[in-house]
């Protein structure tokens, strides 16, 4: 994860380093992986998705059940089927990925109990 972030543009690497930091602390036995060349989140599954691309960040939800629970306040995020853009100027709010990432961590847990 740190080749990746220290690849990205400055003002990107410190969005996504805050991103990284917000996921941990709400899943912390989640474990940061590379897929699909992006740096992602590991819970009962995949968890989420984040990336740096030329003028803009993207989270990839990997869930489309929680990209509609949320779907009103992602509105001005919403980029396709489970994708967030975000900018410096116009990041993600903490307290929406937290509960972003706590609903996909339930999420991925209830699939895995019998």
């Amino acid at each position: 994860m740190d080749d990746y972030l220290a690849s990205v543009r400055p003002d990107f690497r410190e969005l996504l380093e805050g991103l990284r930091k917000t996921i941990r602390s709400v899943a912390p036995d989640a474990k940061e992986v590379i897929s699909y060349k992006m740096p992602a989140f590991r819970y009962h599954g995949m968890l989420v998705y984040y990336a740096a691309f030329g003028d803009h960040c993207s989270l990839f939800l990997a869930s489309r059940r929680v990209y509609r629970q949320f779907a009103d306040q992602l509105k001005p995020f919403a980029s396709g089927k489970g994708t967030l853009r975000f900018t410096p100027d116009h990041p993600i709010p903490t307290a929406l990925l937290k509960r972003i990432v706590e609903a996909r961590a339930k999420e991925n847990e209830s699939r895995r109990k019998p």
